[in-house]
């Protein structure tokens, strides 16, 4: 059974400990400050990976955009085989993340930078509410040209 398989046969509320586990993911530390339209680490559900990990084909190249701790990186890179990387503007969890990734043996990368900084070189662009207003409108301007860009809406 693949692991895509034994994920989708699990109750969906104990998907996201296993998970966890199985990448050995610690608490997240506090947040740092945030420039102006950035939002605080929100980890998205193993579901929602799932969703996203249906689209993404082994020769994309996966970025997720906001990536914390890299739950969804190393994740849909497990599932996909696809190259992936995230970018994070939160040090710490950058750091976390690349830490895990080593520890896993995970080919993927993670970039602490402001995404209105970052390369945005990829095929499939996972935006999971990690900012919003002015540079929302900016990132999505930049990825005009991006096969898939998911994204889940933010509530304000």
């Amino acid at each position: 059974m693949t692991l895509f398989e034994q994920l989708l046969a699990m109750h969906p509320n104990e998907r996201e400990s296993f998970v966890d586990r199985l990448l050995a993911l610690p608490e997240a530390p506090p947040d740092v400050p945030l420039p102006r339209g950035s939002v605080p680490y929100l980890p998205a559900s193993v579901a929602e990976i799932l969703e996203v990990a249906k689209v993404v084909r082994s020769d994309d190249v996966f970025v997720d955009l906001g990536s914390g701790l890299g739950r969804v990186v190393m994740l849909v890179h497990m599932l996909t085989g696809a190259r992936a990387r995230g970018i994070e503007i939160q040090e710490p969890l950058v750091r976390i993340a690349r830490e895990r990734a080593s520890a896993l043996k995970l080919d993927v990368t993670f970039e602490h930078a402001n995404v209105l900084d970052a390369d945005l070189d990829g095929t499939v662009f996972f935006l999971y509410a990690p900012f919003n207003g002015d540079t929302l409108e900016r990132v999505m301007g930049r990825l005009e040209h991006a096969r898939v860009v998911w994204r889940k809406e933010t509530i304000d």
